[in-house]
């Protein structure tokens, strides 16, 4: 699947050492303003415990976990609407992603310049919001020239319904609100706001980079990022990008829980950051077990059986017949697909199954 999720924020808030952690794609990090100008990608593998229950079982000649892409974009100045620093660049880029993670610096560091002097993620998340709620009114309003017309003194149904979905973007991006906390009930009205692409109507998750100490409480900056973002239905997390570098380091895995344990933390920031952003994007996980691979899939939460069989392969979905479904709790519990369908834990299912997250599926099918 190549839905991605862009890491977004100011210079400097430590955006480019955390998508290092994330992909090892040793993206340039300095201490100046826009080291990142082209997007770097990252293609992440998704860590999931369930892949390994699953190989210990099945023991496979190999394991093939599912990924999300990550992207870098260069950080965003006052007037990036209006084209200031690199702010057409930031604003193409982050439009291609359909998801948000927004880096806030919650760290205190007299070696680590801020592009306006002081440290205070609320101004630093507003300065964003604001930007892309100032572009996103730019597009509404044009819109809305293009449509008035006709929705006002002519008979298009399409036009009108278009003019009144607008129309309530505009109130709340004036309200200086995100486009997302604008929600429709009709299908038709969902799927003209979808088409609008506004940057505001992304999903987000809000990443508080915090120093060492503060990795597991957070701390005063994180507790005022909560309170600013408490009506937006929007997760947290806190994640020391720095810790997480040093983490990376290590050769084995073992060194690597020993030195989480030492600062009390189960699991690394980077690990919980791949499972949100998977989250974020709407993504569940299938497997496949045999003795020639375990591997997890990637849909879209929702999707029906022969959706699903075509992310292995087109054909799957174009001669589906059926799909033979375990749950994992049951494979776990049976030990293997040969046990599960002697206890009656196979299901054989139709076009109209909806995949749940950890199923594992076999597909039937004729081309």
């Amino acid at each position: 699947m190549a839905l991605q999720c862009g890491i977004v924020g100011l210079p400097n808030v430590g955006k480019s050492t955390l998508f290092n952690c994330l992909s090892n794609a040793k993206a340039q990090s300095a201490n100046f303003p826009f080291c990142t100008i082209e997007p770097n990608v990252g293609v992440i593998t998704v860590p999931d415990e369930r892949l390994n229950k699953l190989a210990e079982l099945v023991k496979p000649n190999r394991i093939v976990p599912t990924t999300v892409e990550i992207v870098d974009i260069a950080g965003l100045v006052k007037g990036a609407s209006k084209g200031e620093g690199l702010g057409n660049k930031f604003l193409a880029n982050i439009r291609e992603t359909d998801a948000i993670i927004h880096v806030l610096r919650c760290f205190d560091d007299d070696n680590v310049t801020h592009v306006d002097g002081s440290v205070n993620p609320i101004r630093d998340k507003e300065i964003i919001d604001y930007e892309l709620q100032l572009k996103d009114l730019e597009t509404v309003d044009g819109r809305l020239q293009r449509v008035q017309k006709q929705a006002q003194t002519g008979g298009d149904k399409t036009a009108k319904q278009q003019y009144e979905v607008l129309i309530r973007y505009k109130e709340a991006l004036e309200q200086g609100k995100p486009a997302r906390t604008v929600t429709f009930d009709s299908k038709d009205d969902i799927k003209i706001a979808r088409e609008l692409f506004l940057l505001t109507s992304k999903p987000v998750l809000y990443v508080c980079n915090v120093d060492e100490a503060s990795a597991v409480n957070g701390n005063k900056y994180v507790d005022m990022v909560r309170e600013a973002t408490k009506e937006e239905n929007a997760e947290i997390l806190i994640v020391a990008a720095q810790t997480e570098s040093e983490i990376a380091e290590f050769d084995t895995y073992e060194e690597r829980q020993m030195f989480l344990n030492e600062i009390g933390l189960e699991e690394s920031g980077v690990a919980r950051l791949i499972k949100a952003a998977y989250k974020l994007l709407n993504l569940e996980t299938y497997f496949t077990c045999g003795v020639q691979e375990v591997r997890a899939w990637t849909y879209l939460k929702g999707s029906k059986a022969p959706q699903c069989a075509a992310v292995i392969h087109t054909d799957f979905e174009k001669g589906f017949i059926r799909a033979e479904v375990i749950k994992y709790d049951d494979f776990i519990t049976y030990g293997s697909e040969a046990a599960c369908k002697e206890a009656g834990k196979m299901n054989v299912e139709g076009k109209e199954y909806v995949a749940h997250d950890g199923d594992i599926m076999h597909f039937r099918f004729n081309v």
